[in-house]
C-alpha cells in the first residue's frame, strides 16, 4: 500500500501546486497522472501476497483476525488487510546449561528437586510445530511470541513437577526413560489444547549434584574391584582343581605301575636287558646277581 500512499500525496500535491499557480497547470496534470498512477500500481500489488514453503498467512483487517490461512505461493487478498506469517515447520526450543547453546544466553538449564531432596540440573530440547489450521487462534490468543509465553514455561513447569516423584540416582539412570516418556505425554497434551504438535522431548543431559557423582564412582568402583576380585578367586580355584585332577592321575598311575610289577616281572625285564647287552657290540664286563637283584654293569 505504500505506493498507493505515495501516489495520492503526489496527485495533492500536484492538485495544489496548480491551483496555486495556474501557470504550473500542465506539472498539475502530469503530476496527478503519475499519482493515479502509483495509486492503482499499489492497490493491484497489495491484493497479491506471496507466501513462503513452510509457512502460512494470517491476515487481520483493521486489527481483526480473519478466519482461515493463506497457504504457500501467490495468494489474492483483499489490499487492505494486512498478513502475519507463521512458520509451520518442526521447530525446536533447547534449554541447556551451556553458554550459548539454548535460546537463552548464559545457563538456562532446568534445576529441578528430586524426590530426595536433591538439586539436578536438566538440558532439554523440545520439538514441536504449529497445526497450520490453528494459526489464527495462536495469533488471537497468544501471539507470535508463542515459543516464550507457552513453549517455555509449560516445558519447565512439567519437568519440575515429573521429576519431584524420581530420587535423583533414579532419574539419571534406571528411570530416566520412563521419566521422559510421561513428561512427552504431558506436553503433548498440554501443547494440543494450544495449537502445537509436540514432536519428540529430547533429555540431553542430566547433571546430578558433586556429592552424589562422588558416591556413585565410589560405588562402581567398589563394584569393578569386587568383579576384579571374583575373577581372581575363580582363576585360583580352577588351578587348584587342575591340579587336585593332575595329582590324582599321577597317584592313580603310580597305583597301578607298583599293583603290575610282580618279581617274575621283574626277572623276565632284566633277562631282556642281559641279552641286549649280550648282543651288543661294545665291549662290557658283566657281574651276574644273585637272581633277585640286577646285574652290575662295567664297561671298556
Amino acid at each position: 500500500m505504500f505506493l498507493a500512499v505515495l501516489g495520492i500525496f503526489i496527485a495533492i500535491i500536484a492538485s495544489t501546486v496548480s491551483k496555486a499557480n495556474p501557470n504550473l497547470g500542465s506539472f498539475g496534470k502530469i503530476g496527478r497522472f503519475i499519482g493515479i498512477a502509483l495509486v492503482a500500481l499499489g492497490i493491484l500489488t497489495a491484493c497479491f501476497v506471496q507466501i513462503s514453503p513452510g509457512t502460512v498467512g494470517v491476515q487481520t483487517l483493521f486489527g481483526k483476525v480473519q478466519a482461515g490461512v493463506l497457504s504457500e505461493g501467490l495468494n489474492v487478498v483483499n489490499p487492505l488487510v494486512d498478513v502475519i506469517t507463521f512458520d509451520i515447520r518442526t521447530q525446536n526450543y533447547t534449554m541447556s546449561g551451556v553458554r550459548d547453546e539454548g535460546e537463552k544466553m548464559g545457563d538456562d538449564a532446568i534445576h529441578v528437586l528430586s524426590s530426595d531432596g536433591l538439586e539436578v540440573e536438566i538440558d532439554l530440547t523440545v520439538l514441536f510445530r504449529i497445526v497450520s489450521d490453528k494459526a489464527p487462534e495462536i495469533l488471537r490468543t497468544i501471539g507470535q511470541d508463542y515459543r516464550d509465553v507457552i513453549v517455555r514455561p509449560l516445558v519447565r513447569t512439567k519437568i519440575r513437577d515429573f521429576a519431584a516423584y524420581y530420587d535423583a540416582v533414579s532419574l539419571y539412570s534406571t528411570k530416566r526413560d520412563e521419566f521422559q516418556q510421561r513428561l512427552s505425554t504431558a506436553i503433548e497434551k498440554e501443547f494440543k489444547d494450544r495449537g502445537l504438535v509436540m514432536e519428540q522431548v529430547l533429555i540431553r543431559n542430566i547433571n546430578l549434584p558433586q556429592s552424589v557423582k562422588a558416591a556413585i564412582e565410589a560405588k562402581i568402583n567398589a563394584e569393578q574391584e569386587s568383579q576384579k576380585m571374583k575373577f581372581v578367586l575363580d582363576k585360583e580355584r580352577q588351578e587348584a582343581d587342575r591340579k587336585r585332577v593332575e595329582a590324582q592321575g599321577i597317584a592313580d598311575y603310580q597305583r597301578i605301575l607298583t599293583a603290575s610289577l610282580t618279581d617274575k616281572l621283574i626277572q623276565y625285564e632284566q633277562i631282556k636287558v642281559q641279552k641286549e647287552l649280550v648282543t651288543s657290540p661294545n665291549a662290557k664286563i658283566i657281574i651276574m646277581g644273585n637272581g633277585k637283584s640286577a646285574p652290575i654293569l662295567i664297561g671298556q
